[in-house]
């Protein structure tokens, strides 16, 4: 057994462990994995259609018939909730995924070549830190059009400068151990070494990263949507649900209350699990979990 399967096994269990002591960690889990449940499958779980329009039970209060309530038009709320769900997950993996590879690499080459083109990388994405981050979403979609696509090519060009930063900062410490000089001695390729012994050694606080800013996404896609520049109508999506749900909010408070819920758990969800999996692979908390737990 390789010492990478070894290291892999050992993060698995303390994994496991963190979940089992920590029941927010276990609570967070469970609430994705039910979120990533009902985003697959919402079209065939929904009780009702997401455009099902019947004026004679509109704005009806949550019931056994309809447990969301019905918006202004009669359509049940639990199903467009529920089908929106999918919208929440496709835009934060989407839009992550694209932060990931796009900042991971920038990243890699800036802090592993350095000199010029550190300088140039590094600047474009202070640049782009300059700016707020709803502000430069808008800004993205409404140069390339509001959309779900144009909603998460901005979302993932927003998050691309933290990927970066974080991906550049593990390669400045990684690029100068011993293992990373016992491979260029040898002839290794920059792209072998930067593939095989820099990226897998930087990986723990990119996964940490990721987990952390999905939960951010979902949020700057429920904005984009709530203004308007994400999801279009009739699609259902938690944001747009919010605005159409604004004007019933002393007649029909399930209209907001319900989404919004469901973007509070979500994002909890997320930002509980990015807690447990830093606690688990950042090797300054495990020190500190640890010293904890030898003084107890």
């Amino acid at each position: 057994m390789s010492e990478q399967t070894v290291n892999r096994e050992g993060q698995l269990r303390r994994v496991l462990a963190v979940l089992r002591r920590d029941p927010l960690a276990l609570t967070g889990s469970l609430v994705l994995v039910v979120l990533v449940v009902v985003g697959v499958g919402g079209s065939w779980l929904a009780p009702s259609g997401i455009n099902e329009v019947n004026v004679d039970q509109m704005l009806q209060p949550p019931s056994w018939a309809h447990p969301f309530g019905t918006d202004e038009l009669g359509r049940d709320v639990l199903s467009r909730v529920m089908v929106a769900a999918r919208v929440s997950l496709q835009v934060g993996l989407v839009s992550v995924g694209i932060a990931l590879v796009v900042g991971a690499t920038l990243g890699l080459f800036a802090g592993y070549y350095r000199g010029w083109l550190d300088n140039v990388l590094m600047r474009c994405m202070d640049v782009l830190f300059a700016f707020p981050v709803l502000l430069l979403a808008v800004a993205i979609v409404a140069v390339l059009g509001p959309g779900l696509v144009t909603a998460m090519v901005a979302i993932g060009v927003v998050y691309t400068p933290i990927f970066a930063r974080v991906t550049r900062a593990g390669v400045l410490s990684v690029r100068e151990q011993v293992f990373v000089r016992a491979a260029v001695s040898v002839g290794a390729s920059d792209l072998r070494i930067m593939r095989r012994h820099v990226l897998p050694n930087i990986a723990a606080p990119l996964i940490v990263q990721t987990s952390l800013s999905l939960a951010f996404a979902i949020l700057s896609e429920a904005a984009l949507s709530f203004l308007g520049l994400g999801v279009q109508p009739p699609d259902p999506a938690w944001g747009r649900m919010l605005f159409d749900g604004r004007g019933f909010v002393t007649d029909a408070w399930w209209l907001g209350f319900f989404p919004g819920a469901a973007i509070f758990l979500t994002v909890l969800a997320f930002n509980l699990v990015g807690d447990a999996l830093r606690d688990v692979l950042d090797p300054r908390q495990l020190t500190v979990s640890e010293a904890r737990r030898s003084t107890a």
